[in-house]
């Protein structure tokens, strides 16, 4: 099947950085592989390679500019990007997906449910720029699913939320409402919450699905790899693997934006660098004091805060490393091409 660069959500943002190159070719990626991508473009699908670039510094839903051999040349400027720290001892960044309008963030009515990981997964659309939605499942199988809602609705009176049951039509209806053509979507959720149902109901395709274990509601990764998929209303999909884990990175904005309460009470303490703990003058003490604020939510600020300052102190660290030993690498060659010339 062909497309329009329109349709594959194609836009002035992107034509304006084309101009420079206009010899090369413009292709979205779908999938991506160790040595290999598969893109879509307006000669239909292609399998691109990237000399220049390795897997890790690609993701699904990137714009790239492919010269006439299918080699990627350069890679356009994102309007959105989704990152985490990756997991494991590495101090490494892991690109989830790129210009993704909407991050839908499913989890289910029963032990799945974590507001603090809701938190996590809103701090990072809020940080990439998507619309962020989250979608609740299994509302079929729990008592009284309402009560999920009002606790995610507290969290942000504004937040999108649907209730849904996976396996049935509207479900894929009230999803795809939040994705008009030629927008991009992503699902983000733990493994067995309904995720690959949702998007075989939104694209017509047949992806295998695994079931949860019992005892504490987990599922099991099938889904291994992101890939984007058309869906029949014109839009896109982004299909990732479960993520219960979520090492925030970079994110400080977007954290306070779903703790913008907190932010708010932080600006009027006495001290700029005030801990919310002992010191005089603290609006955030005050207010838990006087009932305004919950405790367990000031923690979850704190610890999220920590984490994301760890992770991306960590990762600079890393990347300060790797430039320094880069540098002495290339002292030491040029240094022994010298000796060789004499």
């Amino acid at each position: 099947m062909t497309y329009q660069l329109t349709d594959l959500g194609w836009s002035s943002f992107f034509q304006t950085q084309r101009e420079a190159a206009p010899e090369l070719t413009p292709y979205r990626i779908t999938e991506i592989h160790r040595s290999r991508m598969t893109a879509l473009g307006e000669a239909g699908e292609a399998t691109l390679t990237s000399p220049r670039l390795a897997a890790g510094e690609l993701a699904v839903g990137d714009w790239v500019l492919v010269d006439p051999e299918m080699r990627i040349q350069q890679v356009l400027e994102r309007k959105s990007l989704l990152q985490r720290r990756a997991a494991g001892t590495d101090a490494q960044t892991q690109l989830i997906a790129s210009n993704v309008d909407t991050l839908f963030i499913v989890t289910s009515c029963n032990e799945d449910f974590n507001i603090a990981r809701i938190e996590r997964f809103l701090a990072l659309a809020h940080e990439a720029g998507c619309y962020p939605v989250l979608v609740l499942t299994k509302a079929d199988l729990c008592d009284d699913a309402r009560a999920f809602e009002a606790e995610a609705q507290a969290l942000d009176p504004m937040l999108t939320i649907l209730t849904v049951n996976a396996r049935e039509a509207s479900a894929a209806e009230a999803v795809a409402a939040w994705c008009k053509p030629p927008q991009t979507a992503a699902f983000i959720g733990s493994s067995g919450v309904g995720k690959t149902t949702l998007t075989n109901a939104l694209t017509g395709g047949d992806a295998a699905t695994g079931g949860i274990r019992e005892d504490d509601a987990k599922g099991r990764h099938v889904t291994t790899a992101r890939s984007m998929h058309p869906m029949r209303n014109g839009g896109w999909i982004i299909d990732m693997p479960g993520m219960r884990a979520l090492r925030l990175l970079d994110t400080r904005e977007g954290i306070d934006s779903v703790f913008d309460d907190l932010a708010e009470l932080e600006a009027r303490c006495k001290f700029s660098d005030c801990a919310h703990d002992t010191e005089p003058g603290c609006a955030v003490r005050a207010a838990i004091e006087d009932g305004e604020l919950d405790p367990e939510r000031l923690q979850r600020w704190r610890k999220l805060r920590s984490g994301e300052a760890k992770n991306t102190e960590t990762i600079a660290e890393s990347r300060a490393r790797e430039r320094k030993f880069s540098k002495m690498v290339k002292g030491v060659v040029k240094g022994s091409g010298k000796r060789k010339g004499r």
